[in-house]
């Protein structure tokens, strides 16, 4: 039986915000939403409580508490000049719960309401329950890194989210030895998201992955983006990220959380198994049926004029399939 927790476009880059500009904005709107909340209640509040005592201030996508920048995780200037803008980020977007338009998105997620959350966690746990977001992420240590996003039509940015790592999530909830995957089954609400009738998957979006790839350092869980609440086009108010995957594999707006023996069904690989494989590591030496991945295109540029590197560049994840043929296993 399961316990139920009651704890709670297109800018150039000339426009875009200078890092260190956009840095102290953000410690000026932290410290001005610190103060604004210490006058009512006497302390900061973390979590829902915070983001609820922003946007009374005004905001309507309120700044997070409590992050911290990634020393490790942060723009490689070897392989990219720049980070992409908020507005870049947020109006160019796979999400066909709502639109199969990528500039659509955006413009049809006002009626989505990311809170309350909750996430049932049920499989092969010792602790599952239903949890607020607040139970399942430390809203007082996030960190922000800075990572590269490649998807599988080709195209790809560089984006700082805010979040904690995975593994830090699926400890709190304790995985039994016998979990060898963890699946992710994101949110259906017809009312709220529009493309659900006309997206032509089968609902609810479930995505999967290895209990090693799950619990790599680099897997997110991410809450935030530029330091801000995680807007809805982009998976609010939960989202996982694995950066040296195509991003069909990032669950967004996630409401389950299932530990299993047995590997998950995922949609795209099910509704289209010669295309879209369970794995979906960045790999340029492996076509999409459709399209070569050998070279993609930096938004806002649409020209694929920069060579695909192996696993989006984070060799580091290579020994996880070791081994394994990566053209069956794709």
């Amino acid at each position: 039986m399961l316990i139920r927790i009651k704890k709670s476009s297109d800018v150039p880059s000339s426009e875009i915000t200078p890092e260190h500009i956009y840095r102290s904005r953000r410690d000026f709107m932290k410290t001005a939403l610190i103060g604004a909340a210490g006058a009512v209640a006497g302390s900061m509040v973390v979590g829902e409580k915070a983001l609820r005592a922003a946007e009374a201030q005004g905001s309507p996508l309120a700044p997070l508490p409590n992050v911290t920048k990634s020393t490790k995780y942060v723009l490689d200037t070897k392989v990219d000049t720049r980070i992409n803008g908020y507005d870049e980020i947020t109006n160019y977007n796979n999400y066909y719960e709502f639109s199969t338009s990528k500039q659509g998105v955006a413009r049809l997620v006002d009626k989505f309401k990311p809170r309350p959350w909750t996430v049932k966690v049920d499989g092969l746990v010792d602790k599952p329950a239903t949890y607020g977001i607040e139970d399942l992420i430390d809203f007082n240590h996030l960190e922000e890194r800075v990572y590269r996003h490649r998807c599988v039509e080709g195209w790809s940015m560089v984006m700082p989210w805010s979040g904690v790592s995975l593994s830090d999530v699926l400890n709190k909830v304790k995985p039994q030895s016998k979990a060898k995957y963890v699946e992710f089954t994101t949110v259906v609400r017809p009312n709220e998201m529009p493309g659900l009738a006309t997206g032509g998957l089968d609902w609810p979006y479930i995505e999967g992955l290895r209990m090693d790839e799950a619990m790599h350092p680099l897997t997110m869980m991410v809450v935030g983006l530029y330091g801000k609440v995680l807007p809805a086009q982009d998976g609010a108010p939960l989202r996982v990220h694995m950066p040296w995957k195509y991003g069909f594999k990032s669950g967004k707006s996630i409401v389950r959380i299932r530990l299993t023996d047995t590997q998950p069904q995922n949609t795209w690989a099910v509704a289209n198994p010669n295309e879209y494989g369970f794995y979906a590591n960045v790999n340029p030496n492996v076509d999409h049926p459709r399209w070569s991945q050998k070279m993609e295109s930096r938004l806002p540029s649409l020209f694929k004029n920069r060579p695909t590197l192996m696993f989006n560049g984070y060799s580091e994840v290579a020994s996880l399939y070791a081994g394994m043929d990566l053209k069956k296993f794709f």
